[in-house]
Protein backbone atom coordinates (compact mmCIF):
# COMPACT_ATOMS: atom_id res chain seq x y z
CA UNK A 1 0.00 0.00 0.00
CA UNK A 2 2.70 2.56 1.00
CA UNK A 3 4.42 1.38 -2.70
CA UNK A 4 1.20 2.78 -4.28
CA UNK A 5 0.64 5.69 -2.40
CA UNK A 6 4.40 6.78 -3.25
CA UNK A 7 3.96 5.88 -7.09
CA UNK A 8 0.41 8.19 -7.02
CA UNK A 9 2.39 10.99 -5.29
CA UNK A 10 5.23 10.81 -7.71
CA UNK A 11 2.49 10.54 -10.95
CA UNK A 12 0.96 13.50 -9.26
CA UNK A 13 3.99 15.51 -9.21
CA UNK A 14 5.32 14.67 -12.35
CA UNK A 15 1.73 15.68 -14.11
CA UNK A 16 1.91 18.86 -12.08
CA UNK A 17 5.41 19.75 -13.34
CA UNK A 18 4.12 18.87 -17.16
CA UNK A 19 1.76 21.45 -16.50
CA UNK A 20 3.86 24.01 -15.56
CA UNK A 21 5.77 23.98 -18.09
CA UNK A 22 3.26 23.62 -20.96
CA UNK A 23 1.95 26.55 -19.42
CA UNK A 24 4.97 28.18 -19.73
CA UNK A 25 5.61 27.51 -23.03
CA UNK A 26 1.92 28.95 -24.03
CA UNK A 27 3.10 32.53 -21.96
CA UNK A 28 6.16 32.48 -23.85
CA UNK A 29 5.02 31.40 -26.93
CA UNK A 30 1.92 33.69 -26.93
CA UNK A 31 0.75 36.04 -30.17
CA UNK A 32 0.29 39.79 -29.51
CA UNK A 33 -3.02 41.02 -31.18
CA UNK A 34 -2.40 43.74 -32.95
CA UNK A 35 -4.14 47.17 -31.54
CA UNK A 36 -6.22 47.29 -34.63
CA UNK A 37 -7.01 43.21 -35.23
CA UNK A 38 -10.45 43.20 -34.46
CA UNK A 39 -11.45 45.67 -37.41
CA UNK A 40 -8.83 44.52 -39.87
CA UNK A 41 -10.51 43.35 -42.82
CA UNK A 42 -9.55 39.86 -44.16
CA UNK A 43 -10.50 38.19 -46.85
CA UNK A 44 -11.54 34.14 -47.33
CA UNK A 45 -10.64 31.88 -50.53
CA UNK A 46 -14.22 31.84 -51.37
CA UNK A 47 -14.34 35.78 -51.45
CA UNK A 48 -15.99 36.74 -48.11
CA UNK A 49 -14.64 39.97 -46.52
CA UNK A 50 -14.87 39.85 -42.44
CA UNK A 51 -13.53 41.36 -39.51
CA UNK A 52 -13.06 39.34 -36.44
CA UNK A 53 -14.96 41.86 -34.08
CA UNK A 54 -18.07 41.29 -36.34
CA UNK A 55 -16.68 37.32 -36.11
CA UNK A 56 -17.14 37.41 -32.47
CA UNK A 57 -20.00 39.08 -31.68
CA UNK A 58 -22.04 36.56 -31.14
CA UNK A 59 -20.11 33.48 -30.18
CA UNK A 60 -16.45 32.68 -29.30
CA UNK A 61 -14.33 32.66 -32.59
CA UNK A 62 -11.47 30.37 -32.85
CA UNK A 63 -9.08 31.87 -35.22
CA UNK A 64 -6.00 28.80 -36.22
CA UNK A 65 -3.03 30.22 -37.26
CA UNK A 66 -1.56 26.95 -39.15
CA UNK A 67 0.37 25.71 -42.42
CA UNK A 68 0.51 22.94 -45.00
CA UNK A 69 4.13 22.55 -44.14
CA UNK A 70 3.85 22.13 -40.41
CA UNK A 71 4.23 18.75 -38.97
CA UNK A 72 2.29 19.22 -35.87
CA UNK A 73 -0.87 21.29 -38.29
CA UNK A 74 -0.97 17.90 -39.80
CA UNK A 75 -2.50 16.44 -36.82
CA UNK A 76 -4.83 19.04 -35.90
CA UNK A 77 -6.32 21.44 -39.11
CA UNK A 78 -8.77 18.20 -39.40
CA UNK A 79 -10.08 18.42 -36.18
CA UNK A 80 -10.47 22.01 -36.19
CA UNK A 81 -12.40 21.52 -40.24
CA UNK A 82 -14.30 19.16 -37.79
CA UNK A 83 -15.17 21.83 -35.42
CA UNK A 84 -16.09 24.30 -38.51
CA UNK A 85 -18.49 21.03 -39.88
CA UNK A 86 -19.95 21.01 -36.65
CA UNK A 87 -21.09 24.47 -36.67
CA UNK A 88 -18.54 26.26 -34.56
CA UNK A 89 -17.44 29.53 -34.81
CA UNK A 90 -14.02 28.89 -36.93
CA UNK A 91 -11.60 31.24 -39.31
CA UNK A 92 -8.43 30.00 -40.16
CA UNK A 93 -5.21 31.47 -41.30
CA UNK A 94 -2.59 29.87 -43.40
CA UNK A 95 0.64 31.19 -43.39
CA UNK A 96 3.40 31.01 -46.12
CA UNK A 97 1.45 27.70 -47.72
CA UNK A 98 1.07 28.82 -51.33
CA UNK A 99 -1.21 30.86 -53.46
CA UNK A 100 -5.46 30.50 -53.07
CA UNK A 101 -5.31 27.72 -55.18
CA UNK A 102 -2.33 25.57 -54.18
CA UNK A 103 -4.18 26.26 -50.41
CA UNK A 104 -7.69 25.19 -52.01
CA UNK A 105 -6.33 22.12 -54.19
CA UNK A 106 -4.47 21.20 -50.36
CA UNK A 107 -7.81 21.29 -48.62
CA UNK A 108 -10.10 19.08 -50.96
CA UNK A 109 -6.75 16.56 -51.19
CA UNK A 110 -7.30 16.46 -47.13
CA UNK A 111 -11.25 16.41 -47.58
CA UNK A 112 -11.53 19.83 -44.84
CA UNK A 113 -13.56 22.45 -45.42
CA UNK A 114 -13.11 25.89 -42.79
CA UNK A 115 -12.93 30.06 -43.70
CA UNK A 116 -9.58 30.13 -44.68
CA UNK A 117 -7.64 33.23 -44.85
CA UNK A 118 -4.82 33.12 -47.04
CA UNK A 119 -1.50 34.54 -45.68
CA UNK A 120 1.09 33.79 -48.38
CA UNK A 121 3.62 36.03 -47.44
CA UNK A 122 3.19 36.00 -43.78
CA UNK A 123 1.71 39.51 -43.02
CA UNK A 124 -0.94 38.80 -41.03
CA UNK A 125 0.86 36.33 -38.91
CA UNK A 126 3.81 38.69 -38.28
CA UNK A 127 1.43 41.39 -37.46
CA UNK A 128 0.10 38.59 -34.35
CA UNK A 129 3.79 37.95 -33.84
CA UNK A 130 2.75 34.35 -34.74
CA UNK A 131 6.21 32.43 -33.67
CA UNK A 132 5.09 29.04 -33.80
CA UNK A 133 2.78 26.90 -36.13
CA UNK A 134 -0.33 26.21 -35.03
CA UNK A 135 -1.51 28.67 -32.69
CA UNK A 136 -4.87 28.82 -31.48
CA UNK A 137 -6.47 31.97 -30.74
CA UNK A 138 -9.92 32.25 -28.83
CA UNK A 139 -11.95 36.29 -29.42
CA UNK A 140 -14.85 36.61 -27.70
CA UNK A 141 -16.94 40.20 -28.05
CA UNK A 142 -13.91 41.47 -30.45
CA UNK A 143 -10.97 40.91 -26.81
CA UNK A 144 -8.81 37.61 -27.24
CA UNK A 145 -9.47 35.55 -24.27
CA UNK A 146 -7.21 32.57 -24.72
CA UNK A 147 -3.93 31.72 -26.64
CA UNK A 148 -2.31 27.98 -26.84
CA UNK A 149 0.21 27.08 -28.71
CA UNK A 150 1.28 23.38 -30.40
CA UNK A 151 -1.05 19.90 -30.79
CA UNK A 152 -4.29 20.10 -29.14
CA UNK A 153 -7.11 17.65 -29.53
CA UNK A 154 -10.88 18.17 -31.10
CA UNK A 155 -12.01 18.25 -27.32
CA UNK A 156 -9.45 20.50 -25.98
CA UNK A 157 -10.67 23.07 -28.82
CA UNK A 158 -14.06 22.68 -28.24
CA UNK A 159 -13.95 22.99 -24.31
CA UNK A 160 -11.78 25.90 -24.74
CA UNK A 161 -14.53 27.77 -26.90
CA UNK A 162 -17.14 26.58 -24.28
CA UNK A 163 -15.20 28.12 -21.31
CA UNK A 164 -14.95 31.35 -23.93
CA UNK A 165 -18.53 31.79 -24.24
CA UNK A 166 -19.98 30.94 -20.64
Amino acid sequence: MAKVKRWAKELGIGVLLVMVVLLGMDFLRAPQAPADFGHQPLQTLDGQTITLNEKSQQRPLLVYFWATWCGVCKLTTPDVGKLAANGENVLSVALRSGDGSQLQRYLKAKNIEMPVVNDPRGDISARWDIGVTPTFVIIDKGRVVTTTTGWTSYWGLKARLWWAGR
